[in-house]
């Protein structure tokens, strides 16, 4: 706990210091609580020693009208408490969200590459929702509940001096072994915390892959695997639960403790005469309130643990750092650019290891198989498999690649599945950096530009197109706002496509489904080129942008294929020949070497060429 304490102090300093006024409304609130509470029985005992003494009616309805004035603005002021320290913690929570969100979207491919986004949305949300109450009330209510024992202890040192250092040597004791069994729960609320982002990611990954699942018959090894999550999810969270109780056992025994030594002193007290019956009511109800402030302090010690395990993690996010670092020191011009390779070599060393294989051939393979396997439940026979773990290596992927792309050239990009076209690509868009060699636009080095000038300047389509639940507007603006409906209107004419977006039930206004439910997949390209033609570059990168389209949105595609590429440099990888037709030169990949790169007439002409070769054969059959 000592060794996270700056930690806190820096969470809490960053995310409260916006909300100072809030905290300084909340701190204040939390006090007169404090002084509400003590009032209370200082009431009771002057309306108990005046009935004792005969006193008027008078008096003692006074002191009965302060008493329920005093108990309803307690509730009150609680009630506000509560409402502030919600808003508080939630104000908070959310900033963090938001960071850690921000900071996630960073990262390097590699990173999101090892990680589900079911792990990461648990992390993210789940992780940083179990801060709320560390935000909102752990600094204050802990501060506060030992002001209040503190005041307590006060009084009761002044009603008598027994009786208070009793109860102060009791405080003590409680505090102490509060403290020696907080330690014990922190490693396993971290360890559940983690178990439940595996669990959260298994379920998401699965689901998303629930066709390719059932048509491989792998429900049962599945299901098997769930088992497993689930068992140890159960067993993480028991463990931690377990721990948690020893505090809440240690405090409830040692309250008994303290309230049966209280109440006999004060009974003795009152049977030897040295104080009154309300004296000795005093001295009882304040040791009773002490049960309420410790209580409060263990819950808060209670969450404290899950907020350390969960701000462990937190702060673990925090610390990795991408690799593609930004060293800004030079702008990309206006206009069509160049791209040069200098002797480029790169692999995807950072993705290796088994934990990076996810749902594919493991799982569907190892499914299908259990369903083979006879008098055995499929749990049993997952487990008898042996699958070897990959070695981590780092094949290279691109190997010293050089070439230059002239300003307004559209370089047709060819090769087989695995001989380097995509990464070249994503290179040049700098998710990630060459492990030799530099890629330079218009002379300048890209790792002098920032990522937002790089990015702003190359445009890329995918074939998957992420879409989300908005409308068609939001969706070609990225939800940017400074983006008006004129501009997108000029963007869809030019690219011959506004007589489609008029077509759209809604038009403009046309909302989606998430993922582009209701979309063919020509028609989100057809989105994706306005995004990227709205973002106005100097680079298009088209990366088999144009193999799933459907005949009808395939005449649109192509026309705004060529109003895209017009006075822009262009990359075009394809496995259609009527694509890769538009390109001025030709650069064949083979295991991530050029093997063929020239002006696409002259290769075409040259019957020693690969590419004539491959409009011999056909290209889609030769490339695949």
């Amino acid at each position: 706990m000592n060794r996270s304490l700056s930690e806190y102090q820096g969470l809490l300093g960053r995310y409260l210091r916006p909300q100072r006024a809030r905290v300084i409304l909340l701190a204040a609130l939390l006090l007169g609580s404090i002084g509400l509470q003590l009032l209370s029985p200082q009431i009771i005992r002057a309306f108990i020693d005046t009935t004792q003494a005969g006193g008027a009616g008078d008096t003692l309805l006074i002191a009965a009208g302060i008493f329920i004035a005093a108990g309803l603005a307690q509730r009150v002021v609680a009630l506000a408490t509560l409402y502030v320290g919600e808003n508080v913690g939630w104000n908070a929570t959310n900033a963090l969200r938001a960071d850690l969100a921000r900071h996630c979207l960073r990262l390097d491919m590699a990173f999101h590459k090892r990680r589900t986004p079911g792990e990461l949305i648990e992390r993210i949300d789940g992780d940083v929702t179990a801060l709320g109450n560390f935000f909102s009330q752990f600094v204050i209510r802990l501060a506060g509940n030992a002001l209040l024992i503190v005041a307590i202890l006060l009084l009761l040192l002044r009603e008598d001096w027994r009786v208070g250092l009793g109860l102060m040597l009791y405080t003590v004791v409680t505090f102490l072994a509060l403290g020696a069994v907080q330690s014990l729960a922190v490693s396993r609320w971290e360890a559940q915390r983690q178990t439940s982002a595996e669990h959260f990611g298994f379920i998401e990954e699965r689901i998303s892959g629930t066709e390719d699942i059932r048509a491989s018959g792998a429900e049962s090894y599945i299901m098997a695997r769930l088992y497993g999550l689930i068992g140890a999810l159960l067993r993480s969270d028991r463990a931690a639960w377990l721990a948690s109780n020893w505090t809440f056992v240690t405090m409830n025994f040692l309250f008994v403790l303290g309230y049966a030594f209280g109440l006999g002193l004060g009974a003795y007290l009152y049977s030897q005469g040295d104080v009154s019956i309300g004296t000795a009511y005093v001295i009882v109800f304040y040791i009773g309130m002490l049960s309420a402030p410790l209580e409060h302090i263990r819950t808060q010690v209670e969450d404290l643990q899950q907020a350390s395990a969960s701000l462990n993690r937190v702060q673990e996010l925090f610390r990795i750092q991408p690799q593609v670092r930004e060293a800004p020191r030079a702008a990309l011009p206006a206009g069509a650019l160049e791209v040069a390779f200098e002797a480029v070599s790169f692999g995807y060393e950072d993705e290796l290891g088994a934990g990076n294989l996810g749902l594919g051939a493991r799982d569907v393979a190892l499914g299908a198989w259990s369903q083979e396997c006879e008098g055995r439940a499929a749990e049993d026979a997952v487990r008898d498999i042996e699958v070897p773990s990959p070695k981590p290596q780092a094949p290279s992927v691109l190997d010293d690649i050089s070439f230059t792309l002239a300003p307004g050239t559209v370089l047709g990009l060819l090769g087989r599945t695995g001989s380097g076209k995509t990464t070249l690509t994503r290179l040049i868009f700098r998710l990630y950096d060459p492990a030799r060699g530099a890629i330079c636009l218009d002379g300048t080095d890209i790792r002098d530009v920032a990522l937002a000038d790089l990015r702003g300047r190359v445009g890329m389509v995918t074939q998957d197109v992420q879409l989300f639940q908005a409308s068609v507007r939001d969706n070609l603006a990225l939800f940017n706002k400074r983006i008006t409906d004129a501009q997108i209107e000029r963007a869809l004419g030019e690219l011959g496509l506004w007589e489609w977006a008029q077509a759209l039930p809604e038009g403009l206004d046309t909302r989606l489904a998430a993922g582009g439910l209701g979309l063919s997949a020509g028609e989100a390209q057809l989105l994706a080129f306005t995004r990227v033609f709205l973002k106005d570059p100097g680079l298009i990168i088209l990366d088999e942008a144009s193999s799933r389209l459907d005949p009808v949105t395939e005449r649109l595609l192509e026309r705004a294929i060529d109003r895209l590429l017009a006075g822009r440099t262009g990359i075009i990888i394809a496995h259609r020949l009527r694509t890769v037709q538009r390109a001025d030169e030709i650069m064949i990949l083979d295991r991530g070497r050029v093997a063929e790169h020239g002006r696409r007439a002259l290769l075409a002409d040259d019957p020693g060429s690969r590419f004539y070769g491959l409009l011999q054969t056909g290209l889609e059959e030769a490339l695949a």
